[in-house]
């Protein structure tokens, strides 16, 4: 069984290359984030004539996520258990940031942890709330089930370590590296789940994110911020995880590239 994520930015306009991808790649599984249009939107057509279902939640143009699955698609949930919201005024309204579903009997969760976008900003008190709740959901569901099998799987908005980062000193005062939130990211490992993609493609320079701008593709001046995280049982199936480097390349490709996790049946 092969599952990948993959922050699609905007599935409308990459439709076509997400196809390709499940084709060429024999995926299973897609977990896709920053789909960036309403659930009614989704381009499902063409997955659809290709063998696969799709569960997709979007309210308008930002976030979203989705579920692209060829071996099953049950018990889907919008949101996790304690999912915060997000308001810089007012109430705080749920943001389509996380998706769940039953896929060949493994749970799979496609999430877009929040940016932060700033020290100090509510939307970084924000992300470490997400992360915190999310830690906690999925704490509950081993603690329910220790031998469930759960992928977490998503764009984390987290540099882990120095060397995720092309050059760590450019985001000195800024969001991603800070101790806070690598330490939420890092609370998953200590509860019981492992980063899958760490574990095979340990290479310092095995970045997920090139920024569009100031020829950072090029230049190889990338992130390492998307990820896997899987529970005990499922951890225990992994054989291998590639990151696909290549669809970086080409006109009209997203500025994340898919990492793809492979499980013995």
């Amino acid at each position: 069984m092969r599952i990948a994520t993959w922050n699609i930015n905007s599935i409308r306009a990459r439709a076509e290359r997400a196809v390709a991808f499940l084709e060429r790649a024999d995926v299973d599984v897609l977990a896709l984030q920053e789909t960036k249009c309403k659930s009614e939107q989704f381009p499902v057509a063409p997955f659809e004539a290709l063998g696969y279902e799709v569960a997709a939640w979007g309210v308008n143009q930002w976030n979203g996520v989705a579920i692209v699955s060829r071996v099953g698609l049950e018990d889907v949930r919008e949101g996790f258990p304690g999912q915060p919201g997000f308001s810089k005024d007012g109430d705080p309204v749920l943001e389509p940031r996380a998706i769940g579903a039953r896929c060949g009997g493994v749970d799979v969760w496609s999430l877009y942890v929040p940016h932060g976008r700033a020290i100090g900003d509510p939307h970084y008190t924000y992300k470490l709330e997400f992360l915190e709740q999310l830690r906690l959901a999925a704490t509950g569901w081993l603690e329910v089930d220790p031998t469930a099998q759960v992928a977490l799987t998503g764009d984390w908005n987290v540099v882990p370590l120095d060397s995720d980062v092309w050059d760590v000193s450019v985001f000195e005062g800024a969001t991603h590296v800070t101790p806070p939130e690598r330490a939420a990211f890092e609370a998953f490992a200590e509860a019981g789940f492992t980063e899958l993609s760490r574990r095979f493609v340990p290479d310092e320079h095995r970045y997920t994110y090139w920024d569009y701008q100031q020829l950072r593709f090029p230049r190889n001046e990338g992130m390492r911020i998307d990820f896997a995280y899987a529970s005990p049982a499922l951890a225990e199936r992994a054989t291998g995880v590639t990151i696909e480097r290549d669809e970086r390349k080409g006109k009209g490709a997203s500025d994340h590239v898919p990492v793809v996790v492979e499980l013995a049946d």
